[in-house]
Protein backbone atom coordinates (compact mmCIF):
# COMPACT_ATOMS: atom_id res chain seq x y z
CA UNK A 1 0.00 0.00 0.00
CA UNK A 2 1.49 3.45 -0.68
CA UNK A 3 0.75 6.92 0.83
CA UNK A 4 0.24 10.56 -1.23
CA UNK A 5 2.55 12.41 -0.29
CA UNK A 6 1.90 15.86 2.09
CA UNK A 7 0.90 18.94 -0.15
CA UNK A 8 2.25 21.61 0.73
CA UNK A 9 0.11 24.82 1.63
CA UNK A 10 1.37 27.88 -0.06
CA UNK A 11 -0.67 30.37 1.43
CA UNK A 12 0.40 29.45 5.52
CA UNK A 13 3.30 27.85 6.71
CA UNK A 14 1.46 24.94 8.03
CA UNK A 15 1.42 21.68 5.59
CA UNK A 16 -1.54 19.35 5.48
CA UNK A 17 -1.40 15.18 4.47
CA UNK A 18 -3.82 13.95 1.66
CA UNK A 19 -5.80 10.98 2.88
CA UNK A 20 -4.06 7.70 2.80
CA UNK A 21 -4.75 5.50 -0.23
CA UNK A 22 -7.65 2.46 0.03
CA UNK A 23 -6.09 -0.22 1.77
CA UNK A 24 -6.68 -2.49 -1.44
CA UNK A 25 -3.91 -3.27 -3.76
CA UNK A 26 -4.51 -1.77 -7.00
CA UNK A 27 -2.92 -4.07 -9.74
CA UNK A 28 -0.29 -1.41 -10.95
CA UNK A 29 1.07 -0.48 -14.52
CA UNK A 30 4.49 -1.63 -15.98
CA UNK A 31 6.91 0.72 -14.71
CA UNK A 32 4.51 2.67 -12.38
CA UNK A 33 6.74 3.03 -8.48
CA UNK A 34 5.15 1.86 -5.18
CA UNK A 35 6.34 3.03 -2.40
CA UNK A 36 5.92 -0.01 -0.09
CA UNK A 37 5.72 0.89 3.83
CA UNK A 38 5.14 -2.79 4.69
CA UNK A 39 7.38 -4.46 6.43
CA UNK A 40 10.48 -5.62 4.51
CA UNK A 41 9.86 -9.67 4.58
CA UNK A 42 6.43 -9.19 3.71
CA UNK A 43 7.40 -9.82 0.01
CA UNK A 44 9.88 -12.30 0.13
CA UNK A 45 7.75 -14.32 2.58
CA UNK A 46 4.66 -14.14 0.25
CA UNK A 47 6.66 -15.39 -2.60
CA UNK A 48 7.92 -18.26 -0.70
CA UNK A 49 4.40 -18.89 0.08
CA UNK A 50 3.16 -18.74 -3.45
CA UNK A 51 5.59 -21.00 -4.40
CA UNK A 52 5.31 -23.78 -1.91
CA UNK A 53 1.48 -23.32 -2.51
CA UNK A 54 1.90 -23.58 -6.19
CA UNK A 55 4.65 -26.30 -5.96
CA UNK A 56 1.61 -28.46 -4.33
CA UNK A 57 -0.65 -28.08 -6.95
CA UNK A 58 1.34 -30.28 -9.24
CA UNK A 59 1.04 -33.60 -6.48
CA UNK A 60 -2.41 -32.35 -6.41
CA UNK A 61 -3.43 -32.72 -10.27
CA UNK A 62 -1.13 -35.72 -10.54
CA UNK A 63 -3.60 -37.77 -7.96
CA UNK A 64 -6.37 -36.34 -9.06
CA UNK A 65 -5.82 -36.01 -13.04
CA UNK A 66 -6.59 -39.45 -14.07
CA UNK A 67 -10.26 -39.68 -11.61
CA UNK A 68 -11.14 -36.31 -13.42
CA UNK A 69 -9.49 -35.92 -16.44
CA UNK A 70 -8.39 -32.39 -17.25
CA UNK A 71 -11.42 -30.36 -18.33
CA UNK A 72 -13.63 -31.12 -15.16
CA UNK A 73 -10.63 -30.79 -13.10
CA UNK A 74 -9.97 -27.59 -14.16
CA UNK A 75 -13.67 -26.82 -13.61
CA UNK A 76 -13.76 -27.69 -10.01
CA UNK A 77 -10.34 -26.13 -9.49
CA UNK A 78 -11.50 -22.54 -11.09
CA UNK A 79 -15.25 -22.80 -9.70
CA UNK A 80 -13.69 -23.72 -5.83
CA UNK A 81 -11.18 -21.18 -6.15
CA UNK A 82 -14.12 -18.47 -7.33
CA UNK A 83 -16.12 -19.28 -4.47
CA UNK A 84 -13.40 -18.59 -1.93
CA UNK A 85 -12.98 -15.02 -3.61
CA UNK A 86 -16.29 -14.19 -4.21
CA UNK A 87 -16.71 -11.88 -1.25
CA UNK A 88 -13.59 -10.00 -2.63
CA UNK A 89 -15.58 -9.55 -6.12
CA UNK A 90 -19.15 -8.65 -4.38
CA UNK A 91 -17.07 -5.68 -2.50
CA UNK A 92 -15.69 -4.34 -5.68
CA UNK A 93 -19.16 -5.33 -8.42
CA UNK A 94 -19.69 -1.77 -9.02
CA UNK A 95 -15.97 -1.15 -11.02
CA UNK A 96 -17.07 -3.42 -13.13
CA UNK A 97 -18.64 -2.96 -16.29
CA UNK A 98 -19.61 -5.04 -19.05
CA UNK A 99 -16.38 -3.87 -20.68
CA UNK A 100 -13.87 -4.64 -18.04
CA UNK A 101 -15.54 -7.82 -17.42
CA UNK A 102 -15.33 -8.85 -21.56
CA UNK A 103 -11.34 -8.08 -20.78
CA UNK A 104 -11.11 -10.07 -18.23
CA UNK A 105 -12.83 -13.17 -19.50
CA UNK A 106 -9.63 -12.58 -22.45
CA UNK A 107 -7.27 -12.81 -20.10
CA UNK A 108 -8.98 -15.83 -17.67
CA UNK A 109 -8.79 -17.52 -21.14
CA UNK A 110 -5.13 -17.26 -21.67
CA UNK A 111 -3.77 -16.43 -17.80
CA UNK A 112 -6.25 -19.68 -16.49
CA UNK A 113 -8.65 -21.86 -18.70
CA UNK A 114 -5.58 -23.08 -20.95
CA UNK A 115 -2.55 -23.37 -18.79
CA UNK A 116 -4.03 -24.63 -16.42
CA UNK A 117 -5.87 -27.30 -18.64
CA UNK A 118 -2.48 -28.02 -20.67
CA UNK A 119 -0.86 -28.81 -17.28
CA UNK A 120 -3.75 -31.39 -16.02
CA UNK A 121 -3.19 -33.10 -19.33
CA UNK A 122 0.56 -33.06 -18.35
CA UNK A 123 -0.20 -34.63 -15.24
CA UNK A 124 -1.86 -37.68 -16.68
CA UNK A 125 1.28 -38.49 -18.45
CA UNK A 126 4.26 -37.60 -16.61
CA UNK A 127 5.59 -37.48 -12.61
CA UNK A 128 4.36 -34.14 -11.10
CA UNK A 129 7.83 -32.56 -11.14
CA UNK A 130 7.68 -32.08 -15.01
CA UNK A 131 4.90 -29.53 -14.48
CA UNK A 132 7.01 -27.70 -11.73
CA UNK A 133 10.08 -28.24 -13.65
CA UNK A 134 8.40 -26.31 -16.89
CA UNK A 135 6.38 -24.15 -14.69
CA UNK A 136 9.65 -22.48 -13.79
CA UNK A 137 10.07 -20.85 -16.86
CA UNK A 138 6.94 -18.22 -16.53
CA UNK A 139 9.59 -15.99 -15.46
CA UNK A 140 11.58 -16.02 -18.10
CA UNK A 141 8.28 -16.45 -20.82
CA UNK A 142 7.35 -13.03 -19.04
CA UNK A 143 10.48 -11.46 -19.83
CA UNK A 144 10.54 -12.54 -23.54
CA UNK A 145 7.00 -11.37 -23.76
CA UNK A 146 7.62 -7.81 -22.63
CA UNK A 147 10.84 -7.87 -24.56
CA UNK A 148 8.76 -8.82 -28.35
CA UNK A 149 5.89 -7.36 -27.59
CA UNK A 150 5.83 -3.88 -25.17
CA UNK A 151 9.28 -2.89 -25.95
CA UNK A 152 10.69 -3.67 -22.07
CA UNK A 153 14.41 -4.51 -21.69
CA UNK A 154 15.71 -7.97 -21.63
CA UNK A 155 18.98 -7.68 -20.07
CA UNK A 156 21.92 -9.76 -20.50
CA UNK A 157 20.85 -12.15 -17.28
CA UNK A 158 17.42 -12.79 -18.58
CA UNK A 159 18.43 -13.34 -21.89
CA UNK A 160 21.24 -16.26 -20.43
CA UNK A 161 18.45 -17.64 -18.43
CA UNK A 162 15.82 -18.20 -21.04
CA UNK A 163 18.53 -19.90 -23.29
CA UNK A 164 19.61 -21.63 -20.62
CA UNK A 165 15.50 -22.77 -19.65
CA UNK A 166 15.02 -24.07 -23.10
CA UNK A 167 17.66 -26.18 -23.39
CA UNK A 168 16.88 -27.53 -19.61
CA UNK A 169 13.26 -28.10 -21.03
CA UNK A 170 15.07 -29.89 -24.29
CA UNK A 171 16.98 -32.41 -21.86
CA UNK A 172 14.18 -32.75 -19.88
CA UNK A 173 11.43 -33.66 -22.85
CA UNK A 174 13.95 -36.10 -24.12
CA UNK A 175 14.57 -38.00 -21.55
CA UNK A 176 12.03 -41.01 -19.80
CA UNK A 177 10.62 -41.88 -16.74
CA UNK A 178 9.63 -45.55 -15.65
CA UNK A 179 10.37 -46.35 -19.22
CA UNK A 180 7.52 -43.89 -21.19
CA UNK A 181 8.77 -40.61 -23.03
CA UNK A 182 7.74 -37.37 -20.93
CA UNK A 183 7.90 -34.65 -23.87
CA UNK A 184 4.38 -34.64 -24.36
CA UNK A 185 4.00 -33.35 -20.84
CA UNK A 186 7.43 -30.90 -20.96
CA UNK A 187 5.58 -29.56 -24.28
CA UNK A 188 2.30 -29.19 -22.82
CA UNK A 189 3.96 -27.52 -19.39
CA UNK A 190 6.55 -24.90 -21.34
CA UNK A 191 3.05 -23.96 -23.54
CA UNK A 192 1.19 -23.38 -20.58
CA UNK A 193 4.37 -21.36 -19.18
CA UNK A 194 4.36 -19.23 -22.41
CA UNK A 195 0.37 -18.86 -21.78
CA UNK A 196 1.51 -17.21 -18.05
CA UNK A 197 4.07 -15.30 -19.58
CA UNK A 198 1.34 -13.69 -22.43
CA UNK A 199 -1.27 -13.09 -18.83
CA UNK A 200 1.19 -11.65 -16.79
CA UNK A 201 2.11 -9.13 -19.49
CA UNK A 202 -1.61 -8.69 -20.41
CA UNK A 203 -2.39 -7.85 -16.40
CA UNK A 204 0.04 -5.49 -15.50
CA UNK A 205 -1.05 -3.53 -19.09
CA UNK A 206 -5.26 -4.12 -19.14
CA UNK A 207 -5.86 -4.35 -15.78
CA UNK A 208 -4.29 -1.92 -14.00
CA UNK A 209 -6.26 0.60 -11.52
CA UNK A 210 -9.02 -2.37 -9.93
CA UNK A 211 -8.39 -3.87 -6.45
CA UNK A 212 -6.22 -7.02 -6.94
CA UNK A 213 -8.55 -9.20 -5.02
CA UNK A 214 -11.48 -8.54 -6.94
CA UNK A 215 -10.24 -9.28 -10.17
CA UNK A 216 -8.28 -12.35 -9.19
CA UNK A 217 -11.84 -13.34 -8.50
CA UNK A 218 -13.80 -12.23 -11.67
CA UNK A 219 -10.47 -14.04 -13.47
CA UNK A 220 -12.04 -17.02 -11.51
CA UNK A 221 -15.53 -16.43 -12.33
CA UNK A 222 -15.13 -16.13 -15.60
CA UNK A 223 -12.92 -19.31 -16.03
CA UNK A 224 -15.32 -21.52 -14.67
CA UNK A 225 -18.02 -19.72 -16.69
CA UNK A 226 -15.85 -20.14 -20.15
CA UNK A 227 -15.14 -24.01 -19.39
CA UNK A 228 -18.35 -25.41 -17.70
CA UNK A 229 -19.65 -26.75 -20.90
CA UNK A 230 -16.31 -28.87 -22.08
CA UNK A 231 -16.55 -29.77 -18.41
CA UNK A 232 -19.65 -31.11 -18.28
CA UNK A 233 -19.44 -33.14 -21.66
CA UNK A 234 -16.70 -34.24 -20.40
CA UNK A 235 -17.48 -35.28 -16.83
CA UNK A 236 -16.26 -38.61 -15.54
CA UNK A 237 -19.01 -41.60 -15.51
CA UNK A 238 -17.17 -43.75 -13.42
CA UNK A 239 -17.68 -42.89 -9.42
CA UNK A 240 -14.18 -41.16 -8.18
CA UNK A 241 -11.94 -41.61 -5.55
CA UNK A 242 -12.11 -39.63 -2.23
CA UNK A 243 -8.20 -38.78 -2.49
CA UNK A 244 -9.25 -37.29 -5.60
CA UNK A 245 -11.59 -35.07 -4.27
CA UNK A 246 -9.74 -34.32 -1.67
CA UNK A 247 -7.10 -33.14 -4.27
CA UNK A 248 -9.40 -31.54 -6.57
CA UNK A 249 -10.59 -29.43 -3.21
CA UNK A 250 -7.21 -28.14 -2.05
CA UNK A 251 -6.06 -27.60 -5.45
CA UNK A 252 -8.99 -25.23 -6.14
CA UNK A 253 -9.17 -23.54 -2.63
CA UNK A 254 -5.11 -23.48 -1.74
CA UNK A 255 -3.70 -23.85 -5.64
CA UNK A 256 -5.99 -21.38 -7.06
CA UNK A 257 -8.40 -19.23 -4.34
CA UNK A 258 -5.61 -18.22 -2.01
CA UNK A 259 -2.80 -18.78 -4.03
CA UNK A 260 -4.78 -16.21 -6.26
CA UNK A 261 -4.60 -13.37 -3.51
CA UNK A 262 -0.98 -13.96 -3.21
CA UNK A 263 -0.63 -13.82 -6.88
CA UNK A 264 -2.45 -10.66 -7.73
CA UNK A 265 -1.26 -9.05 -4.79
CA UNK A 266 2.23 -9.39 -6.05
CA UNK A 267 1.61 -7.68 -9.16
CA UNK A 268 -0.25 -5.15 -7.37
CA UNK A 269 2.85 -4.35 -4.86
CA UNK A 270 6.09 -5.47 -7.79
CA UNK A 271 5.06 -5.96 -11.11
CA UNK A 272 5.84 -9.37 -12.87
CA UNK A 273 9.23 -10.85 -13.31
Amino acid sequence: MSLTSASECTTTAAATATPAAPSTPTVSAPGASTVAHDSPWRTPLELTLLGAIWGGSFLFMRVAAADFGPFPLVEARLGLGALVLLPLLWAARAQFTPALWLRIAGIAAINSVIPFALFAWGAERAPAGIGAITNAMTVMFTALVAFLFFGERIGPRRLIGLVGGFVGVAILASGKTAGESVWPAALAGTAASLCYGFGLNFVRRYLTGYPSGAVAAANLVSGTVMLAPLAIYNWPHHPIGAASWASALLLGVLCTGVAFVFYYRLIARVGAP
